[in-house]
């Protein structure tokens, strides 16, 4: 066992039922548990899962022993909750994480969380407490992760043994806790990866994982300054000497030190803008992730920039991803801005300190441009985390100063893809949620190939929908939302689609909640057609799609029966090529207008033609009316259409429209109709494709 596995035993603890003695023989043991900051651990949720409701859903009490004593605590976060109990031990489904408050363990000793996904194939050791021998013990063995099933790390070699889950998997090289040792199957163990913690965000109170994290961060930093000798980070040290690569674990744990006292991101989509612009800088790519990252902290964006290459070799690895630090840590600082001032000085000089002893050129004086006005004069009084510590509260409490905002480079745009594919297996329609990055990089976030019934699609994406928005939303941006549809999905209602299901919201009618409010109220929906989007874009698409971006914007009946004064009784139906000569012959800036659904019947004809002659906008009413009422949407139409004069001002107009249109007071006083749907459909954006499913996660016995 190395010195730094054997760090580990002190950060261990044993779960058990309340009652005398604490189980000091194996009597009421449940299982294993581990700290991750002072007073704070983490172990299984079907561990916890022990003590019945009352612990999992009443919050009573759940015993700890540990090397530093034996007392209670409480469970705060658990995922899946107490609902799992009504099923049996199969039912405990990853990520199986619950985190557990020990307020009497504020001097524990703690592991060193990774901030990156756990790479294939890792040497890894596992470690817990464990009744197998007959005799409560410490438990250790090595093995490797063999490979990903779904959510759940598959490890090879020593296998965990009854008792051990809940306890830390230990990446070997890189020093780091990558995971939780959860159960077996008959060749294989699994465990969960230490980046399923993020899965707690989402539930009722989980922003405490941001002070769990920042304790973390700054109780490492502590050690370190204060005890080198048996601090986490020396040991990791001596691995990074040997020769693993990546940033010097001394200057990561004084970075992450200081990012412990900025306040936290407020969700993924600001940790990823950063992320994708620092990887643009240092690489000359646009290289977004091409696997999906939810990260919650500034940390895991660190982490995020782990294994960045120099496309001319010139560079190793590790100074190309200390640059992407150093930089990162800059857009950080620099997004910080208006906080504390005098924190903010000392971080922009220990950052500009590293960047004149470490950086690469270019990636120095980019560095300093962002941090000139951030590090000002020198200051005594400030204190450096990298010399001292935590901030010294005195000088916290002093700073008033607030930092000049800088004139910061463009964000990155997110936005997201949902795209519903052709009917299939009879009744089934197959979905997928992706990320657009700046119209152009496409992400995968989930989705379903085998498909589920059309009454069934709100229900079925909402939860990818939610995540992919959460990630797509960043600073000022709103993410908006582009749906490929095939043509007989025109009409499905996308825009009046809910992040949270009917009945879920505040039973306060009155109260507005952006999960509950329909989406097309509060950011962009609009269409975009499924099959056009699957080939070269035509050079008529093209065309048009430039003269509605010049503008200025005016209606063209869809259908020449249902001209601009409503449908004309007895008028001569026009033909599908007739359809497409009037259309084709139409100005560029012309949008097809419809008093109708164009999901079937004739406005399904005609919208195959407009889409033929290159149309890439058009608007319709997609619901049931009565023929009087169109000459009434026309007037409608034409008026929004003036009012947003080009392409690019349309969708803020709808969705105002929309909003008009859904309070029956202001629809009835200002002579509004109908509900409003929108194709803009431009020929650049990359050609989507679909995802594999994820194979189902491992099903094995929870030890």
């Amino acid at each position: 066992m190395s010195s730094l596995e054997a760090m580990v035993r002190p950060t261990l603890a044993r779960i058990v039922a309340c009652g005398d003695g604490y189980a000091p023989d194996g009597d009421g043991y449940w299982g294993s548990g581990f700290f991750v900051a002072p007073g704070w651990l983490l172990t299984c949720a079907h561990v916890v899962g022990e003590g019945g409701a009352a612990v999992m859903r009443e919050g009573g009490p759940v015993g700890v022993s540990w090397q530093g004593g034996t007392t209670t605590g409480q469970v705060i976060l658990a995922k899946p909750g107490h609902e799992a109990l009504r099923g049996g031990r199969g039912s405990w489904k990853f990520p199986d994480i619950a985190l557990v408050r020990v307020r009497e363990a504020d001097d524990a000793r703690c592991v060193w969380l990774s901030d990156r996904a756990p790479a294939l194939h890792a040497s890894v050791s596992l470690h817990g407490w464990s009744l197998e021998t007959g005799d409560l013990g410490v438990r250790y063995g090595t093995g490797q992760i063999s490979g990903v099933d779904g959510k759940a790390l598959l490890l090879s070699g020593a296998l965990p043994v009854g008792g051990l889950s809940g306890g830390p998997v230990l990446d070997r090289r890189s020093g780091a806790v990558i995971g939780m040792n959860k159960g077996r199957g008959e060749h294989e163990g699994a465990a969960v990866p230490i980046t399923a913690l993020r899965e707690l965000f989402d539930l009722a109170g989980g922003d405490v994982l941001h002070t769990v994290v920042r304790e973390h961060d700054r109780h490492h930093l502590r050690r370190f300054t204060e005890s080198p000798a048996t601090a986490w980070t020396t040991a990791q040290t001596e691995l990074h000497r040997s020769g693993v690569p990546g940033v010097d674990p001394a200057l990561r744990v004084r970075l992450y030190g200081y990012f412990a006292e900025l306040r936290p991101p407020t969700g993924p989509g600001p940790v990823l803008d950063l992320v994708g612009r620092v990887k643009a800088t240092v690489t000359g790519e646009d290289n977004h992730p091409l696997l999906l990252h939810d990260p919650q902290t500034w940390r895991e964006g660190a982490g995020l920039l782990h294994g960045l290459r120099d496309r001319s070799g010139s560079r190793s690895s590790a100074d190309v991803e200390l640059d992407a630090v150093l930089l990162y840590a800059a857009h950080v600082a620099r997004r910080a801005a208006g906080q504390d001032a005098r924190l903010l000085r000392a971080f922009a000089g220990w950052i500009t300190e590293q960047a004149e002893r470490h950086a690469y050129w270019p990636v120095g004086e980019a560095i300093r441009a962002l941090l000139t006005d951030l590090a000002g004069a020198p200051d005594p009084a400030a204190t450096a985390l990298g010399t001292a510590g935590a901030p010294d509260p005195a000088a916290t409490a002093l700073a008033s100063v607030a930092v000049p905002e800088a004139t910061a480079a463009p964000a990155t745009r997110i936005d997201v893809l949902v795209r519903i594919g052709d009917i299939q297996y009879g009744d089934r329609y197959p979905w997928s949620v992706q990320l657009l990055y700046d119209g152009q990089v496409v992400t995968p976030v989930d989705g379903d190939d085998i498909g589920v019934p059309l009454g069934q699609l709100e229900e079925s994406v909402r939860g990818a929908l939610a995540k992919a928005l959460s990630l797509g939303d960043h600073d000022e941006h709103l993410a908006a939302v582009e749906v490929f549809l095939p043509r007989r999905l025109f009409d499905l209602p996308v825009d009046e689609w809910q992040l949270t299901p009917p009945g879920a919201a505040d039973d306060d009618s009155d109260a507005l909640d952006e999960q509950s409010m329909p989406i097309g109220l509060r950011r962009t929906v609009v269409v975009r057609a499924q099959h056009r989007n699957t080939r070269p874009p035509s050079p008529e698409w093209r065309r048009r799609r430039r003269g509605v971006a010049r503008g200025p914007l005016t209606a063209v009946p869809l259908r020449a029966e249902a001209a601009a004064e409503g449908h004309v009784p007895g008028a001569h139906r026009e033909g599908a090529l007739a359809v497409y000569g009037r259309l084709g012959g139409a100005d560029d800036a012309c949008v097809p207008v419809h008093c109708g659904p164009v999901g079937s019947g004739d406005g399904l004809e005609a919208m195959g033609r407009a889409l033929l002659a290159g149309h890439a906008v058009a608007v319709w009413r997609r619901d049931a009316h009565q023929p009087e009422e169109c000459a009434a949407f026309h007037a409608q139409a034409a008026r929004l259409l003036e009012s947003a004069g080009r392409a690019d001002g349309l969708a803020r107009h709808v969705r105002e429209l929309r909003i008009r249109l859904s309070d029956p007071d202001t629809a009835r006083t200002q002579g509004l109709k109908g509900r409003i749907a929108v194709l803009l459909d431009p020929p650049d954006r990359p050609r989507h494709g679909t995802e594999p499913m994820h194979p189902p996660a491992l099903a094995g016995p929870e030890l």
